[in-house]
């Protein structure tokens, strides 16, 4: 098996910042910050070796941690990229790693810092270099901090360009080395000034060009396309009617035309009428040439006992692969009789927030869970993949399918995941579990449209756990299931938050399920937020 990013790296074509990520939970909002400001900028791992890297990063940024530098076993940063000739900022672990390796001091702080700080910045028009981190930055600017150490003594050469009350050397500069460190987070949204710091780095600082945009990837993004595949190869596309791999089917069949050809399996764990409703969708709205491959009782029988969550998403993501690759050596045959090259890539809609919880980009931190599009793919997989949306966040992936010409109400659709139904099933899936689960997020969705709140929702879905409640219906004592429902508002669904729904609304939806989904008694509202939980219940 293997991937499509191995082989042309996006970092070639865009000038490209590198964000090494020490576990902050904040890591992946660095990367969305920087892309608003027109850069490119990938996240790696702290462990990446510098040595190893395919491209040459315009600058380097050290993300925040958990841990503390003093801890055992506490994660370390290659000293080769101080050597890369490059701009470097660390931020609060990152300036902790910046003291460690050129010479400076850092402890537990007595008075750790969580939260709100007026940070006092130090202009130095006598030290132009140093100064441009903090351009246009009031002289006293509110900051977010979060940490227990602090920069004891900066090393030598370093001038003090902010403090605060708790903080004395709050930030620091070498000027002939353009290496920054920051102890707050200029990331978060608290940082009133933060996206500004950023962009000073990756513009001013490192002089990246702002060329990352939606419009420029579309026509890079089919030039590699056409490179990859090459003017005779052939391409399969899994395809879920989803925005995801819409987006990237669209795209695939602007570079290649009709040697793209879509696949939709029906695992039989779908939305209801999910498969007549995207071949209609694709078929007769956006011209793509899509067959519906019947798996369902191949699926269903494989997930038979199966309850670990884990367990489902690696069976659905390896009956996927099987499914495609005869799939494939069916077109295959209908290629050879017409001279057409075999099969050589899977297309696939897989996003950025996929790539960072499936693979640990949080060194020795332990993955989340994994995504069939990225966990769970057969070692011995003849197809190579190619991921043109790989690089992307949701947010850029809509924006992308509106220049695409793709239908609004499809471009926000609520996402589902690849596993579908059986990863909101809770427990063993079967087809009588799958029916309930569907038919009550059936309702749900119905609702939420007629109460005009599906554009404000990010992803809603109904779930079924593995409980039974004691109900009255009729009068009868009742033994039934629960539904819980889940709805979120997030941006770039690495973090999201619960949406408050008007009661009335929830009531009539609660009352719908339980009136007409048999073996349901009772229906519960998720208010979790992301951390701690995940989107999705498993």
């Amino acid at each position: 098996m293997s991937s499509d990013t191995k082989v042309t790296e996006v970092s070639n074509i865009y000038d490209t910042i590198l964000i090494l990520d020490f576990g902050s939970q904040y890591s992946h909002l660095i990367t969305r910050r920087i892309r608003e400001c027109g850069v490119y900028c990938e996240l790696l791992p702290c462990t990446q070796r510098i040595a190893d890297l395919k491209f040459k990063p315009k600058g380097v940024i050290l993300s925040g941690s958990p841990y503390s530098i003093t801890d055992e076993g506490a994660p370390h940063v290659d000293p080769a990229v101080f050597e890369l000739g490059v701009p470097v900022l660390g931020i609060c672990y990152g300036l902790q790693q910046i003291a460690l390796n050129k010479g400076g001091q850092s402890s537990l702080a007595t008075k750790r810092e969580y939260g709100y700080a007026e940070l006092n910045v130090h202009h130095h028009p006598d030290h132009p270099t140093a100064d441009k981190l903090f351009k246009g930055v009031d002289t006293k600017t509110i900051v977010w901090m979060s940490h227990g150490d602090h920069l004891e003594s900066p090393p030598n050469g370093f001038i003090i360009i902010g403090s605060t009350s708790t903080s004395e050397y709050a930030a620091v500069a070498h000027e002939e080395e353009h290496i920054y460190g920051i102890q707050f987070h200029p990331e978060v949204s608290h940082s009133v000034e933060g996206t500004k710091i950023l962009s000073n780095f990756v513009v001013d600082i490192c002089g990246a060009s702002t060329n990352w945009s939606m419009d420029s990837f579309i026509e890079k993004e089919i030039e590699r396309i056409r490179t990859l595949v090459g003017p005779h190869g052939t391409v399969i596309g899994a395809v879920s009617g989803g925005v995801d791999s819409t987006v990237a089917a669209v795209l695939m069949k602007r570079a290649i035309g009709d040697r793209f050809h879509a696949i939709l399996v029906d695992n039989g764990v779908m939305r209801l009428n999910e498969c007549e409703t995207v071949k209609k969708t694709l078929d007769d709205s956006l011209g793509i040439n899509l067959t519906v491959a019947d798996a369902s009782e191949l699926f269903l029988s494989k997930l038979k006992g199966v309850k670990d969550p884990e367990k489902k998403r690696k069976i659905i993501g390896n009956t996927f692969i099987e499914v495609f690759e005869a799939e494939a050596h069916r077109i295959d045959a209908e290629n050879e009789k017409q001279g057409r090259d075999k099969i050589e890539w899977l297309l696939q809609g897989t996003l950025y927030p996929d790539v960072i919880e499936s693979i640990s980009f949080k060194g020795p931190s332990a993955t989340i869970k994994s995504h069939h599009n990225v966990g769970g793919l057969l070692e011995d997989m003849r197809l190579n993949l190619i991921e043109p949306l790989r690089e992307l966040f949701k947010d850029e992936v809509r924006s992308l399918g509106l220049l695409l010409g793709i239908p609004e109400d499809l471009i926000w659709r609520h996402p589902f995941p690849g596993p579908g139904i059986a990863i909101r099933v809770l427990g063993e899936v079967t087809p009588s579990q799958v029916q309930i689960a569907r038919l009550a997020d059936n309702i749900y969705i119905e609702e939420i449209k007629k109460a005009g709140l599906y554009r404000k929702i990010s992803q809603a879905y109904a779930a079924l756990l593995p409980v039974r409640s004691v109900g009255v219906m009729g009068d009868q004592r009742t033994y039934e299931q629960v539904i819980a429902l889940r709805a979120v508002e997030t941006k770039d669904f690495m973090t999201a938050d619960w949406f408050e729904f008007p009661h009335d609304i929830l009531k009539r939806i609660s009352n719908r399920i339980i009136n007409e989904v048999q073996g349901v008694n009772r229906v519960v509202y998720d208010i979790s937020s992301k951390p701690p939980g995940t989107i999705e219940w498993e």
